[in-house]
């Protein structure tokens, strides 16, 4: 995975005035953008998570955003298992789920989850945590 954890790495250079800490040998970066990306070791969480709103008064917003956590570390055990592939395999179409598939998924009210490269990380995130992840939530 040194492709994408270089590319985390200049993005982590970027946001090192942010808060930082560790997570299962990830270096986790909390900032303020309303989506979060894994990039090798480097994981970029929302400090407030887009869909945190959603779930007001049901789910409290720390879970929500550990949830979240345990989601992008399964992106990170993703690239460390397929190495240079993860961005086409992982990265690109997850990409595009994220952010073409959006209206799709409200409309329909499709699961996040519910792809592949979002599916598998959610299940190695939990696996390898024994922590809970976003999973089959509806998050738009």
């Amino acid at each position: 995975g040194i492709l994408q954890t270089l590319l985390g790495l200049l993005v982590f250079l970027r946001h090192c005035r942010a808060r930082h800490f560790w997570y299962h040998g990830a270096l986790i970066t909390l900032w303020d953008s309303g989506s979060s990306v894994s990039l090798g070791l480097f994981v970029f969480v929302s400090a407030e998570p887009f869909f945190v709103k959603k779930f007001e008064g049901q789910i409290p917003a720390e879970v929500l955003s550990r949830r979240l956590l345990v989601h992008e570390y399964g992106h990170t055990v993703q690239s460390l298992i397929l190495g240079p592939l993860y961005l086409i395999v992982i990265g690109i179409p997850s990409t595009l789920w994220a952010f073409v598939g959006r209206e799709k998924r409200r409309k329909q009210q499709i699961p996040y989850g519910a792809f592949f490269t979002e599916k598998w990380a959610n299940r190695l995130g939990e696996k390898v945590t024994g922590e809970e992840s976003i999973g089959d939530m509806i998050l738009e």
